[in-house]
């Protein structure tokens, strides 16, 4: 049986992505987008809990990302998880585990100050966008690939 590897997320940019281009003017973005839930603990007390994520564009996703993505930006995206490993210059193994988007919609309000999709102000701006062919990350010791 095969396996499913499917993320889907709704939150907030922490960030500007951070968009690179490379060999073959390969637009690639990277920001971190945070996920919060909030739940009553037996006091009856509300509490939040905030994870960080992050996320990787390729291609066309990613220059959308850079158009129209702000930090503090409510978007949802889909992907799939990728963990990638290599040793840093003091030969420590290192981790990163990054949400490979193939879907992203857009949440805000237009009209909102965190981009102009056009339209009349005030509306939902369910504007989707996805990608069919996302390269996979590079796999190796982590220099090559992402420049960031």
């Amino acid at each position: 049986m095969r396996g499913v590897n499917r993320v889907m997320l709704i939150g907030n940019l922490g960030k500007e992505p951070d968009v690179q281009y490379l060999e073959g003017n390969i637009a690639v973005a990277k920001f971190p987008l945070a996920t919060t839930e909030t739940y009553k603990d037996r006091m009856g007390k509300l509490i939040s809990q905030t994870e960080w994520h992050t996320v990787v564009l390729w291609r066309g996703l990613a220059e959308l990302a850079q158009k129209y993505l702000h930090k503090g930006s409510l978007i949802y995206v889909e992907g799939r998880l990728r963990t990638r490993s290599w040793e840093d210059k003091e030969g420590n193994k290192k981790f990163a585990t990054e949400i490979v988007g193939d879907n992203l919609i857009m949440l805000d309000k237009r009209g909102d100050g965190h981009g102009n999709y056009g339209g009349s102000s005030g509306t939902d701006s369910m504007e989707g966008f996805s990608s069919e062919d996302v390269p996979p990350p590079p796999i190796g010791d982590g220099s090559e690939g992402l420049p960031f």
